[in-house]
């Protein structure tokens, strides 16, 4: 089970070390499969650094499960279930809700964040 659990732990930690560096985009579902002109309008290297510390919570995730089989801690099982289920959606709805990592796009003339206080 050790060495099963490291199988799955070292490329979700290489993958993760390449994202914290803002690179690696291509590695993301979804994003490495839009067009051009859709990935124009997001913040890739934000994009990147989060989902990397999503890949080392899940990475603390196995860690917790496989220790807890070394040290018979029911306990770590537990906690590591929550973390490796739960980040994932976390991430799922934090990054597909309130655009938080699309581009702001400034009209010039036409932007609406300015507004006219003449009280008309």
């Amino acid at each position: 089970m050790i060495v099963a659990m490291l199988v799955i732990m070292v490329p979700i930690l290489i993958m993760a070390i390449v994202l914290s560096k803002g690179k690696g985009a291509f590695l993301l579902a979804g994003y490495n499969t839009m067009s051009e002109s859709e990935k124009e309008k997001y913040k890739e290297k934000e994009l990147c650094i989060f989902m990397s510390k999503i890949m080392y919570g899940i990475c603390l995730g196995l860690l917790l499960i496989t220790l807890s089989e070394q040290f018979k801690i029911q306990a770590l099982v537990i906690v590591g279930l929550i973390i490796t289920i739960g980040l994932p959606l976390f991430s799922m709805v934090y990054v597909n809700t309130g655009n938080r990592f699309k581009k702001e796009i400034h009209n010039g003339d036409n932007d609406s964040s300015e507004t006219n206080n003449t009280g008309r």
